[in-house]
């Protein structure tokens, strides 16, 4: 079955893998829809910024299109609502469609966060491909946490993290902030998100001390011989826990 959405979506039937597709031109649209729906996938269509966080908040997606255009700075609000709702299925593969084919725009679309940008003409193909490999990629990151959670314990008596071989000492905000990212899962929290639920205060326009924590943790961890990758930076987002497991 395949739901064409032209108006506000109120509400979405989940019972089969699904694609969210945010574009405002029918031709791509109808492509897209043709394409997905012949490998069985089902395709939602919002037609705006706003009705794909309605769609993102009532089901879930395997993948999200989106015409780059519609996330630009004409509509950073909206941008910014995407990203924040994106956030909280960090498994969901998101492809940026082409406007104009420009490097400087597939630029801009990796850094918004996008993990594929598609050129024109589209492939149905080539998007299949990277969704298949994104997936295939979370759940090696989702072993890999499962892995190293049956090695770490925190003592938040003492502010220290524990793993098989290792003690960790970190200051109390190090400790909070480390454990916060630990137990969101490799899920990404922005970083106004870290400063008001660690650091207890919001997040000025030119406040460092949120990035000076976290150089200071990885540092540590790097005297420790443990992975400063633990700590991952999502450009133009924020930090989340990345399970990387050292090599022997």
């Amino acid at each position: 079955m395949v739901i064409l959405m032209k108006m506000v979506i109120v509400y979405v039937v989940c019972n089969m893998d699904k694609i969210l597709l945010i574009v405002e031109e029918l031709n791509t649209a109808q492509f897209f829809i043709a394409g997905l729906s012949e490998q069985g996938f089902e395709v939602i269509w919002a037609k705006s910024a706003k009705d794909g966080i309605a769609a993102m908040t009532q089901c879930e997606f395997v993948a999200v299109l989106f015409d780059l255009h519609l996330l630009q700075d004409k509509n950073k609000a909206d941008s910014h609502e995407f990203w924040r709702s994106q956030l909280q299925d960090p498994q969901r593969a998101v492809a940026a469609l082409a406007y104009s084919n420009s490097d400087q725009e597939r630029l801009e679309a990796l850094e918004l966060g996008a993990d594929m940008y598609l050129k024109r003409p589209f492939i149905i193909k080539e998007l299949l491909l990277n969704i298949d490999a994104i997936h295939r990629r979370a759940e090696r990151v989702d072993k890999a946490r499962q892995s190293i959670s049956s090695t770490i314990s925190f003592d938040e008596l003492h502010y220290t993290i524990n793993t098989q071989q290792q003690t960790l000492v970190l200051t109390q905000t190090e400790f909070w902030l480390f454990k916060y990212l630990f137990e969101r899962g490799g899920e990404v929290v922005t970083k106004e998100e870290l400063q008001r639920k660690v650091l207890n205060k919001p997040l000025g326009r030119f406040d460092r001390n949120l990035d000076m924590h976290v150089s200071n943790t990885r540092r540590k961890l790097t005297q420790l011989s443990l992975p400063r990758e633990w700590i991952n930076t999502v450009r133009g987002q924020g930090y989340s826990f990345n399970p990387v497991i050292n090599e022997p």
